[in-house]
């Protein structure tokens, strides 16, 4: 069975930054089919423009889907797994977290997608496997909101020495690490 994978990017984010290409690449590669929408940011950015984009993806969600969020991505991918009709089999967020940032650079347009009471159950029951990676030293996003994050969705964190925001200022071009793990669930 070919697995649907739809990555998300963040905040000031596009799909051929970072590790993305990378990980499409890749998994590609092994037979999966992956999209990588791109979203209005910074201007634009809220969360109905968001779900209105993805609208044309909500057909590729099926129990063996995989959902791969990037900072703002991660809580958008959390509004759409509490919308969703359809369970997936897993998500992987990488630098996530739900609320606030402290950051003004951030807050404004992150609000409407991260600053929610999220219903962490049905979340839960709509996909079957949380992954959420994290930095020691992310510069945007406190390592608290990622146990907080991990907690409420009853999953492991997993820290990454050094990581930064897993983005191209931080190294992260390629991310062997996601895609092994990414490939041992497929």
């Amino acid at each position: 069975m070919m697995a649907n994978v739809i990555i998300v990017h963040g905040a000031y984010g596009y799909p051929e930054e970072n590790w993305f290409p990378y990980l499409k690449s890749e998994l590609e590669k092994l037979g999966c089919r992956v999209f990588v929408p791109k979203f209005p940011t910074p201007e634009g950015q809220d969360l109905d423009n968001w779900l209105k984009v993805f609208d044309d993806y909500k057909g590729y969600l099926d129990e063996d889907t995989v959902v791969v969020g990037h900072s703002t991505g991660v809580p958008f991918l959390l509004n759409v797994l509490e919308r969703s009709k359809r369970p997936v089999r897993a998500a992987f967020f990488v630098s996530g977290f739900t609320g606030l940032l402290d950051d003004p650079r951030f807050d404004s347009i992150i609000r409407t997608i991260s600053d929610r009471d999220f219903d962490w159950r049905i979340i839960r029951e709509n996909c079957r496997e949380f992954f959420v990676l994290h930095s020691d030293n992310d510069p945007y996003v406190p390592i608290e909101k990622a146990r907080r994050l991990a907690k409420s969705l009853g999953s492991e964190l997993i820290i990454v020495r050094n990581a930064g925001h897993f983005n191209t200022k931080a190294g992260y071009q390629r991310f062997p690490l996601l895609l092994e793990k990414v490939r041992d669930i497929l």
